[in-house]
């Protein structure tokens, strides 16, 4: 039997996943699939097999109320999907965290702001008695943080980030990152102001401080929105667990906090859990990879200092609000 449209609207068993024209894709889900999904796009795990496929007018419009959603908005490569995991582990199911929903980035690359409310009501369904959703969003997301601000410019948010080096560090490493980074850039050439072609390290400059004035914009339009650097997470990750489900209203106890600190999470690679990986090997590999890429470092510091008089500013807004 089909659900009925109050399901469709209300319950999270009926996870909203992708748009298509004017359809709307909802696969079925229940917390043991959402908690086992490490990302929400092609990559997810439901708890049954099918979609259904409803047209989008059907669903009627977004009612006028805040969708009450908590936020993770993230850089890329900084520990947004370990973050996540941990706060899911300690959430225990109080609160359902969403990792990347599909349909919320497929809005990046095509704005329209009726759909926009819609998906954010969807998406903020909850079980009873559970409390506010949680949406780690990805990079794409981050060029509509002002629509999403301006939706619910009360709900709790973090900003994650990295610093320049440490962030050009985790996305040149690799051809693979690389890229992604290309790919990333030339969608939102626009948004960034590029025109020209540019280094894989001017790219990387152009993206960080396209996402930091975001940032800087974001935390300025959302009273309970706090800045967190990744650093400051893999050095205190119990400390940062704290202070991030304090922000967050999700429950949270010293003793869960070392439980999950301690466990399997954080001794294996957040997106792949059967591989071995620490903050200790994070660090040999960011310290050989300084080395490696000294030149280009140095060339991404040059443009940015050619192109952003106001990094500084940007830099010191965000340490304003930063998190604990």
């Amino acid at each position: 039997m089909s659900p009925s449209l109050e399901q469709l609207r209300g319950s999270p068993d009926h996870y909203l996943h992708s748009l298509e024209g004017d359809e709307a894709l909802f696969v079925p889900m229940d917390l043991a699939a959402y908690q086992r999904s490490i990302f929400l796009d092609q990559r997810i795990s439901p708890a049954g097999e099918g979609g259904l496929w409803v047209p989008l007018a059907s669903l009627g419009p977004a009612d006028g109320n805040p969708p009450q959603l908590g936020w993770i908005f993230h850089v890329a490569h900084c520990g947004s999907t370990l973050l996540a995991r941990a706060l899911d582990e300690l959430s225990g199911g109080a609160n359902l965290v969403l990792r990347e929903p599909l349909a919320l980035r497929q809005l990046s690359a095509a704005r329209d702001s009726e759909r926009l409310r819609l998906v954010l009501a969807l998406l903020a369904k909850r079980y009873p008695g559970g409390g506010a959703t949680l949406i780690k969003a990805n990079v794409p997301v981050n060029f509509l943080l002002d629509e999403i601000a301006a939706s619910d410019p009360a709900a709790p948010a973090i900003l994650l980030k990295l610093d320049l080096p440490d962030y050009l560090l985790a996305i040149l490493r690799s051809d693979q990152h690389r890229a992604w980074l290309r790919t990333i850039v030339a969608q939102f050439a626009q948004e960034l102001g590029l025109t020209g072609p540019l280094s894989d390290a001017e790219a990387g400059a152009a993206l960080w401080l396209g996402q930091m004035r975001r940032f800087a914009a974001t935390a300025a339009a959302m009273p309970n929105a706090r800045v967190l650097d990744a650093e400051q997470f893999y050095g205190d990750p119990a400390g940062t667990l704290q202070a991030a489900a304090t922000l967050l209203g999700m429950p949270a106890n010293a003793a869960a906090i070392d439980t999950v600190v301690s466990g399997p999470l954080f001794t294996t690679y957040s997106k792949r859990p059967g591989l071995a990986f620490d903050n200790a090997a994070r660090l040999e590999r960011r310290d050989q990879l300084a080395q490696t890429l000294a030149g280009e470092l140095a060339e991404a510091e040059d443009w940015l200092a050619g192109q952003a008089p106001d990094v500084a500013a940007v830099r010191g807004a965000l340490t304003k609000v930063a998190l604990g």
